[in-house]
């Protein structure tokens, strides 16, 4: 019998259709051919195809040298928004417009040609990580933008195109996303009946239940959540209260860092290297404006987390149509599937906090 689950965060309905029960052999993921990694422009020594970079960090003792790098922070050479001018807002009738400012960064992660940060060491994951957490801090220092999206494409479904050199990206913008702002809603309805963050009593339930729990490490938590809109979705959350990624403990980036090395290498593992998107919600940017002018108890009812999205299936008609998601694989069955991977596990002594 199918099963509706109702997200608890945003109000979401989902279907699990478990008469269409798959397990992971049943995803055969698409590969395709990549381009030569001679054409390659994020690999060490081809700085000069790229754009200078924003940001770099370098190990201890290798030197200025321009191929001599840990992880290089670049504009990106097709920017969805641009960062020079003003944002002239103005009204078109009754439609609203301004111009397309923001900022379109990428972290390059590996000087090395990797595809998938899954076969990256812990130290280069903690690394990439890391200089996403200082390029997410400078950006909130820019007046024109209110929030800073992180996301990571793999394999070409997932909008990673035929370049197969392991990235993620950075775009900031002049308005807050409306998924993000239907995620600050659903927290803040919930802290005013219950004066308690939702997802912090998420965790709770589920740690006692441990039937959708991957990975319950020190700091983090990988859990596939109730209502998995998909097939092995995962989510990342902190174990410790905190609506801003950019605040981390260093503790807890380190074990964050070992996490999502684990999950990736399970997904890859379990479902033959499938594309994914991973995404990063955390609270918009607060200056010393208020507390994002309504949102007066952000720090108290929102907490930031990692969603992980393999791209198995197809979002059709009646989603688009209904806003419903179809799952064929219940997430109990997919966090069984992951926990039981037989994959190497790194440690959290590789990570230089």
């Amino acid at each position: 019998m199918p099963e509706l689950r109702k997200d608890p965060l945003i109000g979401r309905w989902v279907i699990i259709a478990t008469e269409r029960a798959k397990r992971p052999v049943d995803f055969i993921a698409f590969h395709e051919e990549p381009a030569p990694q001679a054409d390659c422009p994020f690999c060490a020594g081809n700085e000069g195809r790229t754009p200078k970079e924003i940001l770099v960090l370098r190990d201890a003792g290798s030197g200025t040298h321009p191929s001599n790098w840990q992880i290089r922070v670049i504009p990106s050479i097709n920017p969805v928004l641009r960062i020079e001018g003003a944002l002239n807002r103005r009204g078109k009738g009754m439609y609203d417009v301004m111009d397309g400012i923001g900022a379109h960064e990428v972290i390059v992660e590996s000087p090395q040609h990797i595809a998938n940060a899954s076969d990256l060491p812990v130290d280069q994951v903690h690394a990439a990580l890391q200089a996403s957490m200082a390029r997410i801090a400078d950006l909130e220092r820019d007046p024109r933008f209110r929030y800073a999206l992180w996301f990571k494409n793999y394999g070409s479904i997932a909008g990673a195109g035929r370049i197969e050199h392991t990235r993620s990206q950075l775009i900031a913008t002049p308005v807050t996303p409306l998924r993000v702002k239907e995620e600050l809603v659903g927290a803040r309805r919930y802290f005013a009946d219950k004066e308690r963050c939702l997802i912090c009593d998420l965790l709770h339930q589920e740690r006692e239940s441990t039937v959708r729990v991957v990975i319950d490490s020190a700091h983090i938590i990988a859990l596939c959540p109730f209502a998995s809109r998909f097939p092995f979705e995962l989510w990342l959350v902190p174990k410790r209260h905190n609506c801003d990624f950019a605040k981390m403990q260093p503790e807890e980036l380190g074990d964050l860092a070992t996490v999502f090395k684990q999950v990736l290498s399970r997904l890859k593992t379990v479902l033959d290297d499938p594309p994914y998107n991973a995404l990063l919600h955390t609270a918009p940017f607060r200056r010393q404006r208020g507390k994002v002018g309504h949102w007066k108890t952000i720090e108290e009812d929102y907490h930031w987390h990692l969603e992980l999205i393999p791209r198995l299936t197809r979002v059709a008609g009646f989603e688009w149509g209904s806003g419903f998601y179809i799952n064929p694989t219940p997430p109990e069955e997919s966090a069984k599937y992951l926990r039981e991977a037989g994959i190497e596990e790194p440690t959290t002594t590789e990570v230089k906090p």
